[in-house]
């Protein structure tokens, strides 16, 4: 069955095209903003500052990140901007999308009183969060400056926050939470979002600096497995973040897994699974077999290999991630609604017995996560000593092979 077949006979309406460009637009500003400085700050930033780098790979790296965060202001003010009339047509009730983009149609919005029960106008929680947005974007676009470049770090510490409160102030609610259900779809949505747009937003941060190779010296391999390595770690909580809110959000708009392929709702959250566990697979391959691989070049001194393993084939598996990941944000605009709704099941509840499931599921999960990290650094290690007892035997008979030779040496002496 199609997916133009469930939806007819569920009466799923898809989404129009403004809204599938607003929505995805956002989420590609909010990974630009968010997932660049809080990788900027995990990862580039400390690699950076390690002794023993090449000043000149450091000053590389610097300036293209500094334009990388300036370029992903310019995107999250305009996705801002388009999301901001997004809202505004939704609101509107059949306004159309290109009214939606005045002032005048805004201003209304943005000013509009609360509602009835409402502690605070929605539009007001959308006016402080586009006012984050333009603080956000205005420190990031800065760093086009020559000059803004040498503070680099305050800038980008700085846009760190306010980046993220865009999000988290989107989510305040108007009218507050009548149970802990609620407040539970409120705190996984968010974590959901956030732990994404990082994982998403670091990688393509760092498959954009991985081009720079040509400018950077042979040592900087050491410089890039430091820095991928310290981004793994960022990407393991990554996932077990989105892994953990995604089975909350999952329950409670999916009654069972039939559901998954027999509702418009069910099958673009399977499309969406898909390619999530895909980047965790391409992720897997990356942890398990290139990051033992770069411990053991950079243990053995081996400056080729370890260079070719961090700026060639590292980011080929990252580039694939990143395509993965805008695969994933271009599904989010067509998941609205409810498989739930949509087959005529219960709206969920939460009870002891689903709580102490989940509970139980998470420690799984993040016992799961810690053993493949402790298990990528003894694949590691035991490469390094499988190569330092070839490294010695070779040496043991380099060692007989002269002694035999001096001993023969001597032996043709005395005949003589």
């Amino acid at each position: 069955m199609t997916l133009v077949h469930l939806a007819a006979s569920a009466g799923y309406t898809a989404p129009p095209l403004w809204r599938i460009l607003t929505k995805t637009g956002y989420f590609i500003g909010l990974s630009g903003a968010i997932g660049a400085t809080v990788t900027y700050a995990t990862t580039v930033r400390p690699a950076l500052r390690m002794p023993g780098n090449e000043r000149g790979d450091v000053d590389v790296l610097r300036r293209r990140t500094a334009l990388y965060l300036a370029w992903a202001g310019v995107v999250l003010l305009v996705s801002g901007y388009f999301q901001l009339a997004g809202r505004v047509a939704r609101a509107g009730k059949g306004m159309p999308f290109g009214e939606a983009l005045t002032p005048g149609h805004i201003g209304d919005f943005l000013t509009a009183p609360a509602a009835k029960g409402a502690w605070v106008a929605q539009g007001a929680i959308y006016g402080v969060q586009n006012i984050l947005v333009v603080l956000a974007s205005a420190t990031l676009i800065a760093l086009f400056l020559p000059r803004a470049r040498r503070r680099l770090d305050a800038l980008a510490l700085t846009a760190l926050p306010l980046a993220l409160a865009v999000t988290l102030v989107a989510a305040v609610p108007a009218i507050a939470p009548k149970d802990a259900d609620k407040v539970f779809d409120i705190l996984f949505g968010q974590i959901h979002i956030v732990s994404g747009t990082v994982w998403i937003g670091g990688l393509a941060v760092l498959a954009a600096l991985a081009t720079t190779r040509g400018r950077l010296s042979d040592s900087a391999g050491a410089l890039w497995a430091d820095m991928w390595r310290r981004f793994s770690l960022v990407a393991l909580v990554c996932v077990g973040a989105v892994l953990t809110s995604g089975l909350w959000m999952s329950w409670k708009h999916v009654g069972g897994i039939g559901q998954l392929w027999t509702t418009t709702y069910g099958f673009v959250l399977l499309i969406k699974i898909v390619l999530v566990l895909a980047m965790v697979v391409a992720g897997g391959a990356n942890q398990f077999w290139l990051m033992p691989r770069i411990t053991q070049a950079r243990r053995a001194d081996t400056t080729a290999s370890l260079l070719h393993l961090t700026l060639r084939h590292f980011p080929r598996v990252v580039w694939a991630e990143v395509a993965l990941g805008c695969a994933v944000l271009a599904v989010i605009p067509f998941l609205s609604g409810s498989a739930r709704t949509e087959a005529g099941d219960a709206r969920a509840v939460p009870n002891g017995s689903i709580i102490a499931v989940g509970i139980a599921l998470v420690l799984t999960l993040a016992a799961s996560l810690y053993i493949t990290a402790r298990a990528s650094d003894a694949l590691g290690r035991r490469g390094v000593g499988a190569a330092a007892a070839d490294a010695d035997a070779d040496r043991d008979v380099r060692a007989e092979s002269e002694e035999a030779a001096v001993t023969a040496r001597a032996g043709a002496g005395a005949g003589a």
